[in-house]
Parts: C-alpha cells; structure tokens; sequence
C-alpha cells in the first residue's frame, strides 16, 4: 500500500470511500481540495485502486475513511502520518467518541469541546 496526493480523476473513488462511512462531504468541496494537495489517497499495490482517503482542511482533519474490509492494517495510521508530514504545526481532528481509540494510538491529545472530541497531534520534534 502507498500513500500519496489524491489526483483529479481520483474524485469518484474518494466520494465513494467517504459516503460507504457515512461522512458528508461535498464533491466540489473534496475537488477542490484535491487541486489544493490536501487530500490523500491509500492505494494497494496489487489492485492500484483506491482504499483510503483523508481530506485535509488546512491543519484540520476533516474526514478519513478507509474500505470496511481494509480496516485495522495500518492504512488510517499511514494517512494520518501523510497528513501530518504535509502540514506546518499540529494536526487536529473532532470526531466521536466511536473512534476515540484510533486517534489516541496516533498519539492525538484528546478533550471534550461542545459535546464532541477534539483532537491535536503535535508535530513531531526531529
């Protein structure tokens, strides 16, 4: 599996990942972001066709799914780390407490804002 930029003709298979979660999200906003830079895709080596997805909004994380049958091998950790990688300071992220455990083995700092878990990844000191 490789992680990289999404790209233009990649929109559909985006779309699809993040409605198969059940996460809004508008295709003109997602393209957009894929012109941007701020959209990451996970492909498999074998088939070369998308199985995850993170959409950026600036530092922000704001969606990550990855194929149901693909889950828990490292696919959402090597996005998040792209992601990471590509912006100046913290990552954050909100999201429910369902998926609490995920960002907290990614090392997110984790508080309750308005009903809600808010999430900051500090930049990795080197």
């Amino acid at each position: 599996m490789s992680v990289r930029p999404a790209t233009t003709d990649e929109l559909v298979a985006v779309m699809r990942l993040l409605d198969a979660a059940v996460l809004e999200a508008e295709a003109s906003v997602v393209g957009d972001r894929i012109d941007d830079g701020a959209v990451f895709v996970a492909e498999s080596e074998r088939e070369r066709r998308v199985v995850g997805a993170l959409v950026l909004d600036g530092s922000h994380v704001d969606a990550i799914a990855v194929q149901k049958e693909r889950r828990g091998r490292g696919i959402g950790r090597a996005l998040v780390d792209a992601a990471s990688a590509a912006v100046d300071g913290a990552l954050t992220v909100d999201f429910d407490e369902g998926v609490r455990p995920f960002y907290a083995s990614l090392g997110f700092d984790i508080e309750q804002r308005d009903g809600r878990l808010w999430g900051v990844r500090r930049a990795s000191k080197e």
